[in-house]
């Protein structure tokens, strides 16, 4: 049986996209870069102490006091340690890797909960979008927007978004329908229905769905580091890539902590959302 030329035929598609969209992709790769470099501009203005200052009374108001005593150690160690300034360049690409995830997905996953053809259309999709290795994103990134911060973005949004549309799709859809068809009988219009009954209720399921986002977004600092982009995860690549294993588990536990840091206010944020929720039905 004669091989299909599934490789020659994506080559192709990659081709006619690069040359007729180069424009579009210029103004996404300004628009990304943008983002990015407002947000290194705001974790870079102040200095690195007041920034810690600032996280550990955010733990505190979200986690009391052992939360903010983690926040106040971890980020004290990465300051100690010298990864600092990488650290924020870190996060920078992972607020606007889930900042685009989170712009495209929640309207993405109410879009799939009201409409059977969207969702059955959009499964399959997003089954392929996390099954996939993550460094294949890598290849069309770079083909289409070059090397640096911008395919490492790219890519990270295509990774991450999943979850914040499937769960997003799930918690609307989980709303009992009686509640719904209350609304209706009272004269909500759809809209109404949407803001006001069934995104409250669905936020829990959101909530989680922007929390795996984020992890997804920061699992892949240090493979967009193999493309050009900065922070820590390039000082993970260039330990691996020169054997030092000292210096790869520096930065190694400088990613951990920003993961579980980001970990701990998205669930703990999760927790004050469902607050609000129980004390009106009681």
């Amino acid at each position: 049986m004669p091989k299909l030329p599934l490789d020659e035929w994506i080559e192709v598609i990659v081709s006619f996209l690069d040359d007729h969209l180069s424009g579009l992709f210029s103004v996404v790769s300004g628009f990304i870069k943008g983002i990015v470099g407002g947000f290194s501009y705001l974790l870079h203005l102040s200095p690195a102490l007041v920034l810690i200052v600032l996280a550990v009374a955010l733990a505190y108001y979200l986690g009391k006091w052992g939360f903010a005593l983690f926040a106040f150690l971890g980020l004290l160690l990465i300051y100690n340690l010298g990864y600092w300034d990488h650290t924020m360049d870190t996060l920078a690409l992972v607020l606007t890797a889930a900042l685009l995830s989170i712009l495209s997905g929640i309207p993405l996953g109410i879009w799939c909960a009201q409409n059977k053809r969207v969702r059955s259309t959009l499964t399959p999709v997003l089954d392929f979008m996390q099954t996939m290795p993550a460094f294949v994103y890598l290849i069309p990134a770079v083909t289409f927007f070059g090397l640096g911060v911008v395919p490492g973005v790219i890519a990270s949004v295509i990774f991450a978004v999943p979850p914040t549309i499937r769960l997003t799709e799930l918690g609307i859809r989980q709303v009992a329908p009686e509640l719904v068809e209350a609304a209706h009988a009272f004269g909500s219009s759809p809209s109404q229905v949407l803001v006001k009954l069934q995104l409250p209720m669905a936020m829990p399921s959101i909530m989680a769905g922007i929390n795996q986002t984020i992890m997804l977004a920061l699992s892949m600092v240090v493979i967009s580091s193999m493309i050009g982009a900065q922070g820590i995860g390039a000082d993970v690549y260039r330990a691996v890539t020169q054997v030092k294993t000292g210096q790869g588990f520096e930065a190694g536990l400088a990613i951990v902590v920003l993961a579980i840091l980001l970990d701990r206010m998205t669930q703990y944020l999760m927790k004050r959302k469902k607050r609000p929720q129980r004390e009106k039905q009681a």
